[in-house]
């Protein structure tokens, strides 16, 4: 099979296609012909060495898939050869997405929504799957909550603002002055730019703040949530935020996002339904990953895709 490798750290020109032994399923697993793979921001910080999640190379990077099942290994129930899969196996151990072929623990793939395509199927699982985990799992938002999402226009922060108006929140979204009419064409029902004035001045007393930045970000979000409120962080928090929040009965979470197929069927739902729309920026053939890499480090709106 024909698959992007890297042979050791560095920039985008460090990804080069290569032959690769086609890989089987073990029991449990299911072999999924790849369409299309996303790229997320986490796979340039493991091929540039700031994330060492798999280690020393050589290795395949990617997460993202979407495909149809090729084979199905030993034990394998509710899915069959032919079937429409996406999800984000393994992470995050080596998943391999960037390949012509790729092997999943079959409880880790869901059927992809049926009204979209393999190209933004393989955009939402990483990022939807944040989103979904960081408001629902962990935050548990509810009808008629006040939510501040951090980079409203980001993979994402831009299905995060959709997830949360379709759980009945009222959103209050950060971005940049170019992204600002998109984030409001979510949904969001407030939008502040960050160039202009600190957004601590412009929100008081919400009950969720969805932190995707890092940084100070996290103890400045302390000064918009209410005594009792919660901030779920993807990045980490200082101890001296720890302590504030204690101080004023706010739950700190920090999260990482896990493989989960239930989530996958939840966001399936929403996306046919209507109520969630997955932004691709760009795509780029497989043989380009490189050069999609360079993009994304652009910080475009939405997400990137790799089609195989």
């Amino acid at each position: 099979m024909r698959a992007v490798i890297q042979n050791s750290v560095g920039g985008p020109d460090v990804l080069v296609s290569a032959d690769q032994p086609n890989p089987k399923p073990k029991a449990g697993e299911v072999l999924v012909r790849v369409k299309a793979a996303g790229i997320n921001p986490v796979d340039g910080a493991v091929r540039g060495g700031h994330y060492p999640l798999l280690g020393e190379p050589p290795f395949i990077l990617g997460w993202d898939i979407s495909g149809t099942i090729e084979a199905l290994g030993a034990g394998v129930t509710g899915l069959k050869v032919g079937d429409a899969t996406y999800g984000m196996p393994r992470f995050p151990k080596q998943a391999a997405a960037y390949a012509e072929l790729a092997v999943s623990p079959a409880d880790e793939i869901a059927l992809k929504p049926k009204s979209i395509d393999h190209i933004d199927a393989a955009a939402l699982p990483l990022a939807g799957l944040t989103a979904w985990q960081g408001l629902v799992r962990h935050g548990g938002v509810k009808q008629g909550q006040r939510v501040l999402i951090h980079a409203g226009a980001g993979g994402v922060g831009h299905l995060a603002v959709q997830i949360a108006k379709a759980r009945g929140a009222y959103v209050t979204a950060t971005a940049s002055p170019e992204k600002l009419d998109f984030v409001r064409l979510l949904g969001a029902d407030e939008v502040i730019d960050y160039t202009k004035g600190d957004f601590t001045d412009k929100v008081r007393e919400l009950d969720l703040v969805l932190e995707t930045l890092g940084g100070e970000h996290a103890e400045r979000s302390l000064k918009v949530l209410r005594n009792g409120g919660v901030l779920i962080s993807l990045l980490n928090v200082s101890d001296a935020t720890k302590t504030q929040a204690k101080a004023r009965n706010i739950r700190v979470e920090r999260m990482s996002v896990v493989p989960d197929r239930e989530g996958l069927v939840e966001l399936g739902k929403l996306v046919d339904a209507g109520k969630l729309a997955v932004h691709v920026a760009k795509t780029f053939p497989l043989e380009e990953a490189g050069a999609a890499h360079a993009f994304l480090a652009t910080r475009p709106i939405g997400k990137v895709v790799l089609t195989v």
